[in-house]
């Protein structure tokens, strides 16, 4: 597997540090998750529970070990130490400042192991005014303008209920690192990956920050629709609700043809994307008179047809058994040693030659310790 070379020590808990470690154990890397005695990692308090155990935390620890070790005694801050000598990636997603107090930050662990490269992910980075806060998803989506432009129009600011942050700081932090592995190939040195939930959160607002910039006027809420493209939103049919993208011009003449209002095509108000966009709202009035007059299934088969981007709109039940889902192997059927069988998501990054796979189940609290610790006492490499 691509990364089955590389040794991996986690430090972190709750969700975005683990989802970063995760990406890295998906793809081969031997994951050593360390947690304090007692309850470990936060998530596993995290309901809904199979068996006694944490639904969430199993899927965001899969293909991992666990070590129990209490950084704040001298005996597991030294045997903590001694994986840090021979690994190749830390993860650690503490608030900063915690882990230079405790004995594990950058420079410390660097000093021990130079080609070291020491993952950092936060609330808002090792730098700046809020350096010292701690980080959750709602916080960040609040600061970074994705709850101001969420939801209905008329309506009061809306939290994405997806950890949206959490998730793709997880995944910049997953692109750092191996972004500095490929620096290391050249230098030999290892470096420090400083991450942040607000900073992957501004990110996100990749067309509101444009508009910004453009326009110096704070982006409206939109509701449904979007910023720069129309049509292309959701709409209600006869029996549900599908999604229509057709708002290149191709698209956008098709899908009159489709529908059954021609006339459209030629109407000044939406010859082109920017007219579409400035009149959406009449838009949206004339094409949801038309959509409700058939079911979700029967417009997607004629919008399909006709290569025009559309889909149903699926709750969870639906999505996992249609038949792409299972093409792509995006549920994996695991059995866990205290949960029984269980089911996780699939690995999204496909590779052609060293595809990754799940291994393992998530470990439960310690389980892996003895293993870990007596291999590293008699100086051979974790499997």
């Amino acid at each position: 597997m691509a990364l089955s070379h590389l040794k991996v020590l986690d430090l972190t808990s709750n969700l975005s540090g683990p989802y970063c470690a995760m990406i890295l154990a998906d793809q081969g890397a031997d994951v050593i998750k360390i947690e304090r005695p007692e309850v470990g990692d936060d998530m596993r308090l995290t309901p809904p529970f199979l068996g006694g155990e944490s639904a969430p935390f199993m899927t965001a620890n899969r293909n991992k070990r666990s070590v129990i070790m209490d950084l704040k005694s001298e005996q597991g801050l030294a045997d903590f130490k001694d994986l840090v000598a021979s690994a190749d990636i830390l993860v650690e997603n503490f608030k900063p400042g915690t882990a230079d107090r405790i004995g594990v930050g950058y420079d410390a662990m660097s000093a021990i192991n130079p080609r070291l490269i020491y993952c950092s992910i936060s609330g808002f980075g090792q730098t700046g005014p809020y350096a010292s806060r701690g980080g959750f998803d709602l916080i960040s989506q609040a600061m970074t303008g994705l709850a101001a432009i969420c939801g209905d129009e008329d309506g009061p600011p809306h939290r994405l209920p997806i950890p949206v942050t959490d998730i793709c700081a997880g995944m910049n932090g997953a692109i750092g690192i191996l972004t500095a592995l490929a620096a290391r190939e050249k230098s030999g040195r290892g470096q420090q990956v400083d991450v942040s939930l607000y900073e992957t959160g501004i990110a996100l607002g990749f067309y509101e920050s444009a508009s910004y910039f453009a326009t110096g006027e704070n982006p409206e809420k939109l509701g449904q629709r979007h910023r720069g493209s129309a049509p292309y939103q959701i709409f209600a049919t006869s029996d549900g609700h599908i999604a229509v993208g057709a708002s290149a011009q191709r698209f956008w003449s098709l899908t009159c043809k489709v529908i059954g209002c021609e006339e459209l095509i030629d109407d000044p108000r939406f010859a082109g994307k920017a007219e579409r966009v400035k009149n959406n709202k009449e838009l949206v009035e004339i094409l949801e008179k038309e959509l409700v007059k058939k079911t979700t299934n029967e417009w997607f088969e004629l919008l399909d047809a006709e290569g025009i981007p559309a889909g149903p709109v699926k709750n969870h039940k639906e999505m996992f058994s249609d038949p792409q889902t299972v093409a792509r192997e995006m549920v994996v059927d695991i059995e866990h040693p205290t949960a029984g069988a269980t089911k996780v998501l699939g690995i999204p990054i496909k590779l052609s030659d060293t595809p990754g796979s799940v291994r393992r189940p998530a470990p439960r609290h310690g389980e892996h310790t003895g293993e870990v610790l007596a291999k590293q006492e008699k100086g051979v490499a974790a499997e």
